[in-house]
């Protein structure tokens, strides 16, 4: 008898774990709330993204320093310059980057962009933008005392995220923002990095009607 009901009580107990586990777990799986909504006018409207002030990729000890950087996009046509729900995406040129120096001495670098790079906007306080680099999409190559290749993104897409601000131009601004990367090459390179931080402000001027600007809105 003794046996009988110490059975019970564990399986009671048991059970009441398995309630308690099984409403922990309902709670963890709840669906996040949905993004606000976003609209980015003008509607169709072409855009160009001009580099100010320079653009940094520091990965290791190792910092390259690019003063020259433009991608070009346009935005969705109506309705799809429109969320509901969430961001606009819109899909942009591969950005090229020249006139780069490096922090090592006797280093000089090349960076090369390819593939389909997208960058979509999300209205909130503040307004965020995330800029996708695809598989191998950046990539920076340095001669002289040190050959080294950086490859970022090396092997899924990279979402670099920043934020928007709307102005006459408008702005788009990554701050300290970590990007996977892998590096390979001798001595001199830093081949135990594994992320990159990647710092640089664009100027997003409206090509199609220069007299219009580029908003993120509700």
């Amino acid at each position: 008898m003794i046996r009988t009901r110490t059975a019970l009580a564990l399986a009671t107990a048991a059970a009441g774990l398995l309630s308690v586990a099984s409403v922990t777990a309902t709670a963890t799986a709840a669906p996040l709330p949905l993004a606000g909504s976003t609209t980015v006018t003008p509607a169709g409207h072409a855009f160009k993204a001009t580099l100010s002030g320079k653009a940094t990729l520091k990965a290791g000890s190792v910092t390259v320093t690019c003063s020259v950087s433009v991608s070009t996009g346009t935005v969705p046509a109506a309705p799809g310059n429109h969320n509901a729900a969430g961001p606009v995406s819109s899909p942009i040129s591969a950005p090229t980057y020249s006139s780069c120096t490096s922090s090592m001495p006797g280093v000089t670098p090349t960076v090369t962009t390819s593939g389909a790079w997208t960058v979509s906007m999300q209205h909130g306080s503040p307004v965020t933008a995330t800029m996708t680099v695809p598989v191998g999409g950046l990539v920076v190559k340095t001669t002289g005392l040190a050959s080294c290749t950086v490859t970022t993104a090396p092997t899924a897409a990279a979402n670099v995220g920043g934020t928007w601000t709307n102005g006459a131009p408008s702005n788009l601004t990554f701050s300290n923002v970590s990007v996977p990367v892998k590096v390979t090459g001798g001595f001199g390179c830093p081949t135990s990095a594994t992320s990159s931080t990647f710092n640089a402000v664009y100027l997003v001027s409206d090509t199609t009607d220069p007299a219009q600007q580029i908003t993120v809105a509700p």
